[in-house]
């Protein structure tokens, strides 16, 4: 959702209302109107639901979602985490190549390919960031 969008992140989810359970646990992490990832994340898993129906929660309540594990947006000040120098090895690029379909991954492929490559999430985006390679969809729905 573009910039000029901030506060209205329901408006994204017509007919949808808030989970009263998860919503107290959602303000419990929250801090400042926004909501890290790692944090919707572990509340998903928590309650065995999809990191996707957290995002819609934390939209519906008005919450943003920051400091994505792959480094991609909601940083202050530089809004992005991204080392730009990074080395990708040959292996992950073919990982990546292979996982790609015109240059996009997916934010769930990534984390895949990290956890079996053992390589951080952040240098993860990084290695995307650095091939050109668009991540999308976010697993949390923020883009």
């Amino acid at each position: 959702m573009a910039h000029q969008d901030k506060g209205h992140y329901a408006d994204k989810h017509p007919g949808k209302s808030i989970d009263e359970s998860i919503s107290k646990k959602i303000n419990s992490l929250a801090d400042n109107g926004s909501l890290t990832c790692a944090a919707a994340h572990s509340i998903a898993k928590d309650h065995g639901i999809s990191p996707l129906d957290i995002g819609v929660q934390t939209d519906l309540m008005e919450y943003r979602i920051s400091k994505c594990q792959l480094g991609l947006f909601g940083y202050s000040p530089e809004k992005k985490r991204i080392d730009p120098d990074i080395k990708v090895s040959q292996t992950l690029k073919d990982a990546l190549d292979r996982a790609s379909i015109k240059r996009r991954i997916s934010c769930s492929q990534c984390w895949e390919i990290g956890d079996t490559l053992k390589i951080k999430r952040l240098d993860m985006g990084s290695a995307c960031e650095k091939m050109g390679t668009r991540i999308k969809p976010c697993q949390l729905g923020a883009f």
